[in-house]
């Protein structure tokens, strides 16, 4: 084979790749096609191979031909990011592909993959943006000469314009978000709450930094931040710990009080005639059950009774604690409680665990009750003062919550204590014991176990505040100063739970999950004994290898790994053959979570 150029008259001359044979001892010559139309270069390149010789570019090694001018991050973006589309929350949030639908899911996403404030998550979205939300001073460097390389492919999937995004456009889908949370909470609970079922209910607080948000106040503080102010929010769940709704209150605001406004939600919002709140003790009081939910129709509840309830019902001998030496369940009926099952619950290794903390707590106690005694009768400088040793008492002692098995008389000159040891023998016998009550629910609807096994799964939502604020999402501290804003905030973050969960959920053969959590559940001889880790579990931690022997992961390590998955932006050194884009080949474990998550898999 051979090129020839080929005179066209006036025309330029044709160019052909052709071949020559023999016919019959006479040399001929055939067309296979016509190069005319091909660069310059090329047919330069293909003489030179059909001659033998080295091509244009030969010379230069092939390593050197192409050229990576950038390599994004991508796989956790495809992981978070297909989630989110299998979920169908683009559409749940909004029907048209609007701006500020893409910068809502951005912020979600972005929410996983790295939380970071929301100044913070505009610079590793698009850096771009900082300068566009800033003034160009005179002695700065000219923009070109930065580096505003993305730190994702994150932008760039969703479609967002990061040359001309803007910090007033996040605060503004921000706004655009909340204003849609009424519409997008009646989409999650259709999907997941249905008539007659379980809805979980509990409520944290956070702490705030500033001073300007209304909602700021100081409250009790789960956080351990003294001389914070505190913001409140509940999380309603259905009964897997799935997010369903959030709602953001005051600080200063009790637990019972945020209750009104879930019932009304759960019967009016969400349209549910027939459904179980299920909610603490401290959260679901007496108060709040009488004002709040006997009168609403369709609204059944389970709760547990505090520890003063507890030992009220003994006295009155509705529950005789002799009659259990094991874990057990038994239901009584109490006229302090008309109308409402109380399921009685006694879980041996609680009593001994109770047992021991109230002895050290005791200990404690008295040594700082003789400790400010002491004090009292020193002869140089002793502390006086009925109120300044009463005050004292509080602030040592009383924080250990023992001073009410004591007898404190105290006086201006000093004081004196004595232990009762009758009231710590009262407070011993209910150790290990606690009742779950319910309300509007029937034993053909629900058996005593059923209603223990409900309340338990209260702790699918502290599980669920615990992602919240430490594990994955970092919700706390909030900055923000406006109290939509604040709402805002909150209602992102639960909707990236909410994301994260299914991830979860779908992830779990290569996480250190216990896929077979219900079956350890069924297997309790009785529901007061705790549920057991599964085999598989056990193996799971000892081994930490899934059932093929494959490393298993955190969800967080899990993202890292992902991070491997690289978009590579390559421009080749030869004219005519433009830039394009190529992503590196998932290994196993890359590809195999793709696979657990319902995605296509990335192709290198």
């Amino acid at each position: 084979m051979y090129v020839e150029s080929v005179p066209n008259r006036n025309s330029p001359p044709a160019i052909l790749l052709r071949e020559s044979f023999r016919d019959n001892g006479r040399v001929r010559k055939r067309t296979l096609a016509n190069l005319t139309s091909c660069p310059p270069h090329a047919v330069d390149a293909l003489k030179a191979a059909l001659k033998g010789e080295p091509t244009p570019t030969a010379s230069t090694p092939l390593s050197e031909q192409f050229e990576i001018s950038a390599s994004l991050p991508h796989g956790h973006v495809a992981a978070v990011l297909g989630t989110i589309k299998r979920l169908g929350l683009p559409r749940l949030l909004d029907r048209s592909d609007s701006s500020e639908r893409k910068i809502a899911l951005a912020l979600i996403a972005s929410r996983i993959l790295f939380p970071k404030s929301k100044l913070a998550t505009l610079r590793l979205l698009a850096p771009e943006a900082i300068l566009n939300s800033q003034k160009q001073d005179e002695d700065a460097p000219p923009r070109e000469s930065l580096d505003l390389t993305p730190s994702s492919t994150l932008a760039e999937e969703l479609g967002i314009d990061i040359a001309t995004l803007t910090l007033a456009d996040v605060y503004g889908a921000m706004r655009w978000l909340f204003g849609k949370q009424k519409r997008i909470e009646n989409g999650l609970a259709k999907e997941h709450l249905k008539e007659g079922c379980l809805a979980l209910y509990d409520l944290t607080s956070t702490y705030y930094e500033g001073s300007t948000c209304p909602l700021a106040k100081f409250g009790y503080s789960r956080d351990k931040k003294k001389g914070k102010l505190q913001i409140n929010f509940g999380l309603l769940c259905d009964e897997r710990g799935c997010p369903i709704s959030s709602e953001v209150f005051a600080g200063n605001v009790s637990d019972p009080n945020t209750v009104s406004s879930q019932a009304t939600k759960l019967r009016k919002q969400f349209g549910l005639n027939k459904v179980v709140l299920v909610g603490d003790r401290g959260m679901l009081t007496q108060a709040r059950i009488d004002e709040d939910l006997r009168h609403l129709e369709g609204l059944a509840w389970i709760s547990a009774l505090n520890h003063k309830s507890v030992n009220a019902l003994v006295k009155e001998g509705s529950i005789q604690p002799e009659l259990f030496d094991d874990y057990g369940v038994a239901e009584i009926q109490s006229p302090s409680y008309p109308g409402e099952r109380l399921v009685v619950c006694y879980n041996p290794p609680l009593a001994k665990k109770r047992s021991k903390k109230r002895q050290e707590m005791l200990t404690i106690t008295e040594s700082k009750l003789a400790e400010i005694q002491k004090a009292t009768q020193r002869e140089k400088n002793p502390y006086r003062g009925e109120g300044r040793i009463g005050r004292r008492i509080q602030r040592e002692a009383g924080k250990y919550k023992m001073l009410k098995h004591y007898e404190l008389k105290i006086k201006e000159d000093g004081f004196e204590f004595v232990k009762d040891e009758e009231s710590i023998t009262k407070e011993a016998a209910v150790d290990g014991f606690y009742i779950i009550r319910s309300g509007k629910i029937s034993s053909e609807e629900m058996e005593s176990g059923e209603l223990v096994d409900a309340y338990k799964k209260l702790s699918n939502v502290e599980r669920a505040f615990r992602t919240f604020k430490s594990v994955d999402l970092r919700v706390r501290p909030i900055y923000h100063r406006e109290e939509e804003m604040v709402r805002a905030h909150i209602f992102l973050c639960m909707l990236a739970y909410y994301v994260e969960w299914h991830m979860k959920e779908a992830l779990a053969p290569m996480l250190f999950t216990d896929e077979h959590k219900e079956e350890a559940r069924a297997k309790r001889k009785c529901a007061a004994e705790p549920i057991k880790k599964s085999t598989e579990a056990k193996r799971k931690a000892e081994e930490k290898t899934d059932s093929e022997g494959r490393p298993l992961h955190s969800f967080e390590t899990l993202l890292e790994h992902l991070l491997g998955v690289v978009r590579n932006r390559i421009e080749p050194g030869i004219k005519g053959i433009p830039a394009f884009s190529k992503e590196t080949r998932p290994d196993e474990l890359q590809r195999r979570a793709l696979e657990l998550l319902g995605l296509e898999p990335i192709r290198g």
